[in-house]
């Protein structure tokens, strides 16, 4: 069984930086889409960054490339993602998630796979960005 467990969330005005953490229990190590995905009030959950353990090959939403970085501490079964420059437009719930997959790569686990298939989800944490 896998559990999530994300932290790092906050308040920053426009321009700042957060770092989200995930941490994971339970054997995530091969064959797993690891993704981050949003949602903001009245809008649908997005994918915004995902990770492919068995290739460690990773994929963005263009809305976030250049800003976001996903990052994997394998010793610390922990998913990372860095959020810099950030836009009121990002301020939403971030939650990460993750689903087997036998096959795949970062560009299949964000926009092949849907968030619907995401079997683990982990609590959420609130993003807030201020202008």
């Amino acid at each position: 069984q896998v559990q999530l467990v994300e932290s790092g969330g906050g308040s920053v005005q426009a321009g700042g930086s957060l770092r989200l953490s995930c941490a994971a229990s339970g054997n995530i190590y091969r064959d797993y889409c690891l993704g981050w995905f949003r949602q903001a009030p009245g809008k649908e959950r997005e994918g915004v960054a995902a990770w492919y353990t068995s290739d460690s090959t990773t994929y963005y939403d263009d809305s976030v490339k250049g800003r976001f970085t996903i990052s994997r501490d394998y010793v610390k079964n922990t998913l990372y993602l860095q959020m810099n420059s950030l836009q009121p437009e990002d301020t939403a719930m971030y939650y990460c998630a993750a689903v087997r997959r036998i096959r795949g790569s970062g560009g299949y686990c964000l926009r092949a796979v849907g968030f619907n298939e995401y079997t683990y989800w982990g609590q959420g944490t609130q993003v807030t960005v201020s202008s």
